[in-house]
């Protein structure tokens, strides 16, 4: 950034000013002083030239109004910019609001305590609160209409500064002793912050300010500082919240009265002054900081002593309270910006985004578009090189421009490239180069380059000279101040340089000189100094010809010599063919998202404003001996330019070869061989860009396929068909066609695909393959089926829908399309894509394909190694390989019951796998009876082969006791719940049948389960047998061995080891029950003749209890 101080305003009577504020929305300027001194002020700019726009136009006082209320020095004042409210106050306590009426303030509101003097006062981002601190310790919150919200006493404490937090939940109290004290919103004590940066400080010391940025415009980066502390000894903090524990600490080097973010947060100016050894009074000083402590740009300010500081609403201004005056002081912001190829690109930060958004705004075509980026620390290209820097290190990529691609050929594009990679403009880019000065004491602080030369420049002041594209180090020159900006010419021979107080110098890269030891050197500062310039732009076509900004003014230089300077503010984009073409940024970032061409505006330099003037006043033939005699090519073609004009064909001819415009000179040829004048005129009119005359003299000549000729050279297809539809005659189809599609192309390329737009005009070029990505990207599916049903069978773009189906997941509408362009190995791959595996095999059995097994198989395989096995168990499952389903799933029900999980979620696999078990016998069934009726086909056959392989080999408990798992994790479950419930009898001879199912559960859980039940139903016998069982484990350890045998011993020494119904239970010790039929529901056996078996799992319930079931107990299916 650039500051220079460019106003000054005197306050009548010399009167000292104590304190200034400026409102940020409406832009009054309010500053306060002693004897009641209030007045509030307001700039405003006057002009109705473009050019004169932003600082370069000149302001004026368009309000200067005395407030009279105030006895006593005003010392605080603030605005409420969401409400237009200035609340101000003096030294005696007394509390004013203002009000605007009419454009006018008065009062509003009065408030005095006569108790002690306001110190400071604070509104919060709403501007729905204010707090106000008194000396004495009072605090008090009211809110916008003047009702007081909360008060309170902080005995024995002296404040001097308050401050919001962003989201109005904290208040800072700055306390007279330099403490600062963290409330909450309601007055409640927190925390005493801790002051980094007065560690290891001595002396007295008070706060000179704080301010807490309210992130309103965004942060330059995430995470960003934005809480300013500031003491009077020069010391700084820039905390990122109030209880950073890491701050930013500075030094700032003088005694501090004031500080203040700008508007976006990004830089923070701290006034003060500075005690010089080599003068008697102090030097008033204005340093500029960055967020994250960086030294920006220090401003020397006349004057005795300055009391206060405050920033513009757009942050370009800031004004100064020095003894009796205003100081106001431009800003020249460093924009993030750059220009090419008639595209301005500008970031800035937005409150909604870390990042910055970055605009590419072409001029041309009024069009723009946003990306959001982080940014490096320096950037620099040419044709073929893109050079970023950081402070230690710098890369080189060699690159290489692509055509321009349609919208349609991205999108192609980007079918056949992996997802999630970014399209970049660039075709190829390599790294070239990559050079680190690791642990430098001597960083990075600006870059340049053309073509052939790269310039880096160091904080020392050495510049580094490379040559490019080999990268090597070619010369070190030493400078006496360090670069802030540098640019190099056409050539490479010179080299401007814009130091960090805005001083231009220049440097002659090639001379050779010799030094006062008598060496020769290479390298060379010129004489020609400038002060307070802040941009500079070499001209492109030659190496004398540059252009300058000073303050707000432009020169132009030729051979170091100015021409008379420009009054404007623009940042300088071009400087080409004798004109300069600058942008407003400043203005165009008051408003970034709607960027105006008036913002663009392009100056001639005096060379050419004289050779037009002279064109104009004395004629071609005597203006072509002073172009003769300072030539340039950008001269002759407008010397060409004005004989075409008057059709003097010859001049015209001589001055396009003088310039070497073989364009210009074909042209003339052709003119000549013209015969009529008015077609000359037409041409010429057309070469000249006013297309519109060209176009009506063509129809008055009653040429409308020369009209219509031109329109498509500029490819304005809207006026085509317009002229087509409108002509005698019929048009020509071809023609009316291209003309939709290209209208078509348009709508396309601005992502406008909608039907009343791209589509509509592709519908009508009856171009087939750009409607069908335009019902692709607007997602209209069913007008994508209809056009490819529309289409005849093996059209070339039937394959292309299909992939758009299979994008999408449509499989049927995707089969349907490769089946009618005959691709049917195309239509089962994706079936299996898309896991249809029914409708796969259906596809491979109507097509004799025989590959869909291994195809399925590998598949599986694949999810297998993904330890996806429930995938693979449903891909087995839709594919009807149900034993193989089968097994997996027996699988991850004995890994569940070997990790001991919920015993019910082990039952539910189990009876998953059985069920699979089960339509596999179902599916080897109805093969075998298909084979007895002799209508089997080809594939159930070739299926049924391989089922019955598995059926002879299978003789497991996988086919013949796929229940087995399912059982006992139920009786498992049904003995317990029984057992909870008090029906301890039906527990134990429930838990007696897990005696058939060792394999699956472990024995000790049974045997403890079963020990359990019969001691709860006294039958101590069974118990004493479960305890035998117990000991005799071999997976028990001692210790637990010696557990079950101490509680044994403690149970029967108690109770004999015997039961009271001993013949039932020795039937069911020695099995003989096991052979009835159990019942799932109760565990007992069924002695009846009728009960009721499930159609699924064929396990029974006796008949009296089936009726309290809706769903079958082991396997929950429907009791039918």
């Amino acid at each position: 950034m650039f500051i220079y101080l460019s106003k000054k305003i005197a306050i009548p009577g010399n009167v000292r000013l104590r304190c200034i504020s400026w409102n940020k929305d409406q832009g009054f300027i309010a500053c306060g002083g002693e004897d009641g001194l209030l007045k509030v002020l307001k700039l405003e700019t006057q002009t109705d030239e473009a050019k004169l726009k932003g600082l370069a136009a000149p302001s004026n006082l368009s309000m200067n109004q005395t407030l009279e209320g105030h006895s006593g020095s005003v010392q605080v004042v603030t605005w409420n910019e969401q409400y237009q409210k200035l609340t101000t106050s003096d030294q005696n306590g007394l509390i004013i609001v203002w009000m605007l009426y009419k454009g006018a303030w008065y009062e509003e509101m009065i408030n005095n305590r006569n108790k002690s003097v306001v110190r400071s006062m604070s509104w919060n981002a709403d501007g729905q609160k204010i707090c106000i601190v008194y000396e004495d310790g009072a605090v008090i919150v009211g809110s916008v209409d003047g009702n007081r919200i909360w008060g309170k006493d902080l005995k024995g404490s002296q404040l001097c500064r308050v401050a919001w937090s962003s989201d109005s939940k904290i208040l800072l109290f700055g306390m007279a002793n330099g403490e600062i004290h963290i409330y909450d919103n309601q007055g409640n004590f927190i925390m005493k912050m801790k002051l980094n940066c007065l560690v290891n400080v001595t002396g007295a010391f008070s706060i000179a300010g704080i301010h807490w940025y309210p992130g309103t415009e965004g942060y330059t980066e995430q995470d960003c500082p934005c809480l300013a502390i500031c003491f009077d000894n020069g010391r700084c903090q820039i905390m990122r919240h109030e209880n950073d524990q890491n701050p930013v600490l500075i030094d700032t080097g003088m005694n501090v009265v004031s500080i203040q973010w700008n508007h976006c947060g990004s830089v923070l100016a701290v006034a003060g002054f500075q005690k010089t050894t080599t003068q008697d009074k102090d030097v008033n000083i204005v340093q500029f900081y960055t967020p994250f402590g960086e030294h920006l740009r220090t401003l020397k300010v006349p004057g005795k002593q300055m009391s206060a500081l405050s920033w513009e609403g757009g942050g370009l201004k800031i004004g100064l309270a020095v003894d009796s005056f205003i100081y106001f002081a431009n800003i020249r912001p460093d924009y993030k910006w750059g220009y090419c190829s008639n595209t301005v690109v500008y970031a800035y930060t937005r409150p909604d985004r870390p990042e910055y958004c970055v605009v590419f705004w072409d001029t041309k075509n009024n069009e723009k578009y946003v990306k959001y980026v982080k940014r490096p620390l320096f950037v620099t290209m040419t044709k073929t090189h893109v050079i970023a820097a950081s402070k230690e290190a710098f890369y080189i990529w060699q690159y290489r421009v692509a055509k321009k691609l349609t919208a349609m050929e991205i999108n192609q594009i980007a079918r056949t490239r992996k997802e999630g990679r970014e399209r970049f403009v660039i075709k190829t880019g390599v790294l070239v180069a990559f050079i680190c000065f690791q642990g430098t004491r001597d960083p990075i602080c600006a870059i340049t380059a053309s073509d052939k030369t790269l310039i880096v420049g160091r904080e020392s002041g050495t510049i580094q000279r490379y040559s490019l594209p080999n990268v090597g180090l070619l010369q070190k020159y030493v400078l006496n101040c360090r670069a802030y900006q540098m640019s190099l010419n056409c050539n490479s021979s010179r080299l401007a340089i814009i130091d960090l107080s805005g001083v231009l110098t220049f440097f002659d890269l090639d001379t050779r000189v010799t030094d006062s030891t008598g060496q020769q050197i290479v390298g060379e500062q010129l004489k020609l100094e400038r002060k307070d310039v802040w941009d500079m732009k070499w001209a492109k076509d030659n190496p004398d010809l540059f252009a300058m900004m000073e303050k707000t003014r432009m020169y132009v230089f030729r051979n170091l010599d100015p021409e008379e300077p420009i009054q404007t503010s623009g940042y300088i984009c071009n400087f080409e063919d004798l004109e300069i073409r600058s942008v407003l940024l400043d203005e165009i970032l008051k408003n970034p998202e709607h960027p105006n061409k008036e913002y663009i505006i392009n100056f001639e330099i005096r060379s050419l404003r004289d050779s037009r003037a002279l064109i104009e006043e004395v004629g071609i033939e005597e203006s072509s001996q002073f172009i003769e005699d300072n030539p340039h090519p950008r001269l002759w073609r407008l010397l060409a330019e004005a004989a075409l004009q008057k059709l003097d064909l010859q001049t015209a001819e001589q001055a396009f070869v003088r310039c070497k415009d073989y364009q210009g000179i074909k042209f003339v040829k052709c003119l000549g061989n013209l015969q009529s004048e008015s077609m000359k005129q037409a041409e010429v009119a057309a070469y000249f860009g006013r297309f519109e005359e060209a176009e009506r003299m063509y129809l008055d000549m009653d040429r409308r396929d020369l009209a219509i000729g031109l329109r498509i050279k500029l490819g304005d297809w809207f006026r085509v068909l317009q002229l087509l539809k409108t002509g005698s005659g019929d048009a020509d189809d071809t023609l009316l066609e291209q003309a939709h599609n290209a209208i078509g192309d348009y709508f396309a390329d601005r992502q406008k695909w909608y039907v009343i737009n791209a589509v509509q005009y592709y519908v009508q070029g009856r171009n087939q393959e750009r409607l069908a990505e335009c019902y692709y990207m607007l997602e209209d599916y069913q007008g994508l089926e209809n056009l490819a049903n529309s289409l005849p069978e093996n059209n070339k773009l039937l394959p292309d829908i299909a992939h758009m189906f299979v994008r999408v997941g449509m499989c049927e509408q995707a089969v349907t399309a490769f089946l009618k362009c005959n691709r049917p190995k195309d239509a089962v791959d994706t079936c299996v894509h898309l896991n249809q595996w029914n409708k796969a095999v259906e596809l491979a059995k109507n097509h004799n394909m025989k590959e869909i097994g291994s195809l399925l198989a590998r598949y599986a395989s694949h999810l297998l190694e993904k330890n996806k096995i429930l995938d693979a168990i449903e891909l087995y499952r839709k594919a009807n390989y149900f034993f193989d389903a089968a097994k997996l799933m027996f699988k991850i029900a004995d890994e569940e019951a070997k990790k001991r999980t919920k015993p019910l979620r082990v039952k539910k696999l189990y009876v998953l796998s059985a069920l699979l078990v089960e339509q596999y016998h179902e599916q080897v069934k109805n093969a075998q009876r298909g084979k007895v009726k002799g209508k089997s086909s080809e594939a159930t056959s070739a299926l049924a082969g391989l089922l019955e392989e598995d059926v002879l080999s299978s003789a497991n408990r996988l086919t013949d006791n796929a229940w087995r798992g399912a059982e006992a994790y139920h009786f498992f479950i049904l003995a317990q719940r029984q057992l909870y419930e008090g029906y301890v009898d039906t527990a134990m001879k429930t838990a007696l049948h897990l005696r058939d199912y060792e394999d699956i559960i472990p024995a000790v859980e049974i045997y403890s389960l079963l020990a359990v039940c019969a001691c709860a139903n006294r039958a101590f016998g069974t118990c004493s047998k479960a305890f035998v069982k117990l000991e005799s484990l071999e997976t028990l350890s001692p210790e637990q061995r010696q557990q079950y045998e101490d509680l044994a011993l403690e149970i029967f020494t108690k109770h004999c080891p015997k039961h009271t119904k001993k013949s039932d239970l020795d039937g069911l010790l020695e099995g003989g029950e096991g052979k009835l039929p159990t019942c799932v529901a109760t565990g007992r056996s069924i002695t009846e003749y009728q009960f009721w078996m499930c159609n699924v799992c064929k396990h029974c319930v006796q008949a009296q209890e089936i009726s309290n079931y809706n769903f079958c107990p082991l396997c929950h299916s429907s009791v039918t």
